[in-house]
């Protein structure tokens, strides 16, 4: 089992479009076992892969949600053994469905995180519930969590559990800024992490066997640019935007790789793929909460949309079949 992050703490690049889109091809296409963890409070994912009436029934029934995974340890039981999923037919994965209620655990993670630097059980405990939740998610071939914008407690945690994160990122200056606090701030929580587990007492009191840091880089997708046709009639990124997009290679390589995992091969090409701006499709699919490479004219598809939406499915084709590559060379 793989388990991914999809990550940045700049707002607004399309990572939640993104990954429920890769994990609809994985499990559509590819025919992948993928599980989807919405760990995001404004739940995000969940509302891109149901309807509104699942989503309405969900709540109302006060089903299953990533709240029942964090709750047991604020109330101080320790971990639950209990996970309970939901079939997006549309996409092909099943879901963790997410909790706005998980916003409210963000001072618990912190506080237990102040504990948890010095070595404090209890606190690795807490900060470490994700990746017990990994640890019942053996059968899935991958595990993908979205998570929201922040560099905050309940990031940490996630960041803490999986094996990867991958960047999505928008054609703009900030996304630049954004890799530089990227990197400031996993380069400080590994060094705290490693610290606090050579501290810890008993560390087989903490519940997790597997106890070594593991976050690894898995690449980036530039999205949201303004593209026109080469004469191979290819689409290229306009001047504006290509001038940045030539800009993200170095930042990638001497912010993240060089300071995260210098030791990885070199070989690794971290640029998994790009996508242009969407336009309509985005809404069409957030609308018939269809993966964008499966929308139909049943969904608004019209005249030269279906080209659009041929194009983008062997985009993300190639973005899957990207990441599955960099899985295996990062091993």
């Amino acid at each position: 089992m793989k388990s991914i992050a999809f990550f940045n703490n700049k707002g607004g690049v399309g990572k939640t479009t993104l990954l429920c889109n890769v994990a609809g091809y994985l499990a559509l296409e590819k025919g992948y076992k993928v599980l989807v963890v919405d760990a995001d409070p404004q739940c995000n994912a969940t509302q891109s892969l149901f309807s509104d009436d699942t989503l309405d029934a969900i709540y109302k029934k006060k089903s299953f949600t990533i709240d029942n995974v964090v709750k047991p340890l604020a109330l101080g039981k320790g971990y639950t053994d209990l996970l309970e999923t939901r079939k997006s037919k549309n996409f092909g994965v099943d879901v963790l469905v997410g909790d706005p209620r998980l916003a409210l655990t963000e001072d618990l993670l912190a506080t237990d995180w102040g504990h948890a630097v010095s070595g404090n059980v209890r606190g690795l405990r807490t900060t470490l519930l994700f990746r017990h939740l990994l640890h019942m998610c053996g059968d899935y071939d991958y595990v993908l969590f979205d998570v929201g914008p922040s560099l905050g407690a309940i990031n940490r945690s996630v960041l803490l559990a999986v094996g990867y994160f991958l960047t999505p990122l928008s054609t703009d200056i900030f996304s630049l800024k954004a890799l530089e606090n990227i990197s400031l701030s996993l380069v400080k929580w590994k060094k705290q992490y490693e610290n606090a587990i050579n501290q810890a007492d008993d560390s087989s009191e903490i519940g997790i066997e597997d106890l070594n840091w593991r976050l690894q880089f898995l690449g980036y997708v530039t999205q949201q640019y303004t593209a026109k046709r080469d004469v191979e009639g290819k689409p290229r990124a306009v001047r504006a935007f290509d001038h940045i997009i030539k800009k993200v290679p170095s930042a990638i390589k001497d912010q993240i790789v060089a300071k995260l995992q210098p030791e990885a091969k070199k070989n690794v090409d971290y640029v998994l793929g790009t996508i242009p701006t969407l336009h309509s499709l985005i809404p069409l699919s957030q609308t018939s909460r269809r993966p964008i490479f499966s929308l139909r004219a049943v969904d608004g598809v019209v005249g030269a949309h279906f080209a659009k939406v041929a194009e983008y499915k062997k985009t993300i084709q190639e973005i899957a079949d990207h990441v599955v590559v960099n899985l295996g060379d990062l091993e």
